[in-house]
């Protein structure tokens, strides 16, 4: 028998009643730890509640998982975990494993961080784009970086969970993601994030200590945070409501705005480019086939290909758009080619 156990947010306390009998009653617990860290105070506190072996669980083990799985075809074990138990994948593929071995599995749900911070910080949850994570090694980000600009296209608010590693006791500073983040975009230049970026950085929510504390990049690189666990919350399009929770529910150094202003879609991007492009290199052959009228219909073609991009652009039809200013490009550049000019780059 294998049970899924939430612990909840605010450590010890936060243990729902119904799982208090399932830890007391269970032969094995594990305590998962590497998703979030545990304070010894709290550590001791759940250690009371069972009256079993307990074991403090590091990722290998459960990862790998046979340890767990074997013991459970015998007994009666507990997997115990942060916030609400399938927030993480790797407990979803250990129950799947387990039903696959014929052992029974039972799920005790808790709150998790992550809906929790939404709520404490006054987002509606139903504009939550993809979540990504940044890690410490900074050559990573760019996975990251093209999650916020996505979620940034659709007005959409990116939750970036931060590196944790328990051996290490290393929880990486939200201060040193931001500015990853803006190194990318040195690389990228998709225009998704810079200083004047406004952030959410939420600290330890669910303890007494917890702290929600916005505004600009140039802003936050200044502060000390505190204590993890951190989290980073990039808005995208803000409600007004949205705007005015964050100021009553967390310290607002700037005045919350929207993001989604200034990031456009790569397609708008591409056109905003090559529209005056095309353009130029259409005016500066025209001349050279002046009362050519066998070429006439290319040069009017060109034209249109170069007015339909425009509008397909204005319309939503992105792909579209892209192809017809590459129809206009490909008899542009066959105009000069038949000249003896060297294409437009």
């Amino acid at each position: 028998m294998l049970w899924f156990v939430g612990l909840g947010i605010s450590g010890a306390k936060s243990i729902p009643h119904e799982a208090l009998e399932v830890l007391s009653k269970a032969d094995i617990v594990y305590l998962e730890q590497f998703t979030s860290p545990i304070g010894k105070s709290d550590l001791s506190k759940i250690k009371k509640m069972t009256n079993g072996e307990f074991k403090a669980a590091k990722r290998w083990l459960v990862e790998d998982g046979n340890e767990i799985l074997k013991k459970a075809k015998r007994k009666k074990v507990v997997l115990l975990s942060y916030g609400d138990p399938y927030i993480a994948t790797t407990h979803i593929e250990l129950r799947i494993r387990a039903i696959q071995e014929k052992i029974k599995t039972y799920s005790i749900h808790a709150s998790s961080s992550l809906t929790s911070m939404i709520g404490e910080c006054g987002l509606q949850f139903y504009k939550v784009g993809k979540i990504a994570t940044i890690m410490s090694e900074m050559n990573s980000l760019t996975t990251p970086y093209y999650v916020i600009y996505k979620n940034i296209i659709e007005g959409n608010h990116t939750v970036l969970l931060l590196e944790y590693n328990q051996d290490k006791d290393f929880f990486l500073d939200p201060k040193d993601a931001l500015l990853g983040l803006i190194e990318t975009e040195k690389g990228q230049k998709r225009n998704v994030i810079d200083y004047s970026t406004y952030a959410i950085v939420v600290s330890r929510i669910g303890f007494k200590d917890q702290s929600i504390i916005s505004g600009k990049i140039s802003s936050l690189k200044k502060i000390n945070f505190g204590k993890p666990p951190h989290t980073v919350i990039i808005p995208g399009r803000l409600h007004f409501t949205e705007s005015d929770a964050l100021k009553k529910l967390g310290n607002c150094i700037d005045e919350p705005f929207d993001n989604s202003d200034k990031t456009k879609k790569i397609s708008v991007q591409m056109m905003k480019k090559y529209v005056p492009m095309v353009k130029e290199a259409l005016e500066e052959v025209e001349p050279h086939y002046k009362g050519q009228k066998e070429f006439q219909t290319i040069l009017e073609n060109a034209r249109l290909y170069i007015q339909d991009a425009q509008t397909f652009l204005e319309d939503g039809q992105d792909e579209v758009a892209i192809l017809s200013i590459g129809y206009a490009d490909g008899l542009v550049d066959a105009l000069r080619l038949a000249m003896g000019l060297n294409p437009k780059m």
